[in-house]
C-alpha cells in the first residue's frame, strides 16, 4: 500500500501528535503512511477564506507534485462510508493508481477548484471535527482498515 496524508495544519498539540503516532507505529511496513504537512495561509493577512483556501491549494499541489496515487479529499460534502467501505476505497484506488492520498484541509475547508480536481471526496463525520482531531481520526481509520483487511480482531463489525 502506498498511503499519503496531506494536511494544511499548523504544529499539532502534543496530545494529537501522540494519537497520531499511536496508531502510525500499530501499521506494519506494508501499510506506513507518509504524512505531509502543508504550511497554513496566513490568517492574520487579511485575506478572505477563499483567497487564503487559493494559497493552500497551491502549497498542496506543490508538496504532492510527485506523490502518485487517487487525491483523496476530506470534506464535509463528501461521500460517507463505513469501515468496510473505506476499505474498499483504499483497495481500489491502490489497485487502480498505485496508491492514495487523503487531503486535509485548513480552517476554512478545502478550495472548491482543488476538490473538483480530486476524484473521490469522503466525509470523516457529519460533526464539526476539531483540526487537530482529523488527523488521529484518519489514521485511527486507516488502521482499523488494515486490521479488517487482516482478519484481525481489533475491527468489530
Amino acid at each position: 500500500m502506498k498511503l499519503t496524508i496531506a494536511a494544511v495544519t499548523q504544529r499539532p498539540a502534543s496530545w494529537a501528535q501522540e494519537g497520531y503516532e499511536t496508531y502510525a507505529k500499530r501499521l506494519p511496513a506494508d501499510w506506513q503512511v507518509d504524512l505531509k504537512i502543508v504550511k497554513p495561509a496566513d490568517r492574520q493577512a487579511g485575506k478572505s477564506a477563499q483567497q487564503n483556501m487559493a494559497i493552500e491549494a497551491q502549497r498542496l499541489d506543490a508538496a504532492l507534485k510527485n506523490v502518485p496515487g487517487t487525491r483523496v479529499a476530506l470534506d464535509e460534502r463528501g461521500k460517507i462510508v463505513t469501515t468496510e467501505g473505506f476499505l474498499q476505497v483504499i483497495e481500489a484506488q491502490q489497485n487502480q493508481h498505485g496508491g492514495i492520498v487523503f487531503i486535509i484541509g485548513g480552517p476554512d475547508g478545502l478550495d472548491a477548484d482543488f476538490k473538483r480536481r480530486c476524484p473521490v471526496l469522503l466525509q470523516l463525520s457529519a460533526m464539526t471535527l476539531p483540526h487537530a482531531l482529523v488527523k488521529v481520526l484518519l489514521i485511527e481509520q486507516i488502521y482499523r482498515a488494515y486490521s479488517l483487511a487482516m482478519g484481525h480482531p481489533y475491527h468489530r463489525p
